[in-house]
């Protein structure tokens, strides 16, 4: 058997961020080789994700990073099964490791990002799984999303809990803080959309055969039913696309006249919004 030094378990946890014991265990077994070791407990990792697979991860990190060019967007959403591991510093920064990959790569979907090489030892999906074994609970990158525009402007909600893009037609350092505040607006409102004409005609014709339906069980004539059910749809539009959202700042204003206030031409052509739990 190899005689392993202090110093090596204390290496192989650097690199790897696993427990001391496991560290030593792992390069026992591994009469010593580094990589051996790792691979080692990247199994481990495996196994562990495999029994944990069924078990709840509704806790984590939501991240929303930008370029500096401001052209680009990523959120990424790392979840684990407690709170105690996603306010851990490490869990934090794996994150908003798994965040720069992603921007830096702008991969189109989330499996193209867990492919993506994360080390020269270790893909992203590596990387996550061996720490299944590392942290001992079940962890997944679970969402992603990307967003391009002229002006990407970035939002993330009280302790890691929410992350929100918003994309402006136009750019300015003027509009920085218009971005955010409507980013804002999307983490406290949960729009479905941007405006009407981003709603699918299947969502609208759902929502006129609902309203028609309760019209009637009110006792409304049936002659007086579609016009009752589109004055429900005019309500629908103004609580659930963006720009007709009444201003959480400014109750007097909805979104796209507080847009039209900063510059008679802003306004958002698209927004990405990633919650916890969902």
């Amino acid at each position: 058997m190899s005689k392993i030094s202090a110093a090596d378990v204390k290496k192989l946890r650097e690199m790897s961020g696993a427990g001391m014991m496991d560290c030593k265990k792992a390069l026992v077994e591994a009469a010593g080789d580094f990589e051996k070791a790792i691979e080692i407990l990247r199994k481990k990792g495996q196994k562990l994700s495999a029994k944990r697979a069924d078990r709840e991860a509704k806790e984590g990190v939501v991240l929303a990073v930008v370029s500096d060019d401001k052209k680009r967007g990523v959120i990424v959403r790392l979840s684990c099964e407690t709170d105690f591991v996603s306010k851990n510093k490490d869990f934090i920064e794996l994150t908003e490791g798994f965040a720069k990959i992603a921007l830096h790569n702008f991969p189109a979907n989330k499996e193209e990002l867990l492919n993506l090489a994360y080390n020269d030892d270790a893909s992203v999906r590596e990387k996550v799984t061996e720490q299944v074994g590392v942290i001992g609970e079940k962890i997944e990158l679970s969402a992603y999303e990307r967003l391009e525009a002229e002006q990407v402007a970035s939002y993330i909600h009280m302790g890691n809990k929410a992350g929100v893009l918003v994309g402006l037609n136009k750019t300015g350092n003027g509009f920085e803080q218009a971005g955010r505040d409507v980013a804002m607006q999307v983490a406290a409102m949960r729009p479905v959309a941007v405006d009407k004409a981003n709603i699918e005609q299947t969502v609208i014709e759902k929502e006129i055969e609902i309203g028609k339906e309760q019209a009637r069980l009110d006792g409304k004539p049936e002659a007086m039913l579609e016009k009752i059910a589109k004055g429900k749809l005019s309500k629908f539009f103004k609580e659930n696309t963006l720009l007709n959202q009444q201003f959480v700042k400014d109750g007097k204003k909805s979104v796209r006249d507080y847009l039209a206030g900063v510059d008679n031409h802003l306004t958002v052509t698209g927004f990405k919004h990633i919650e916890l739990g969902k």
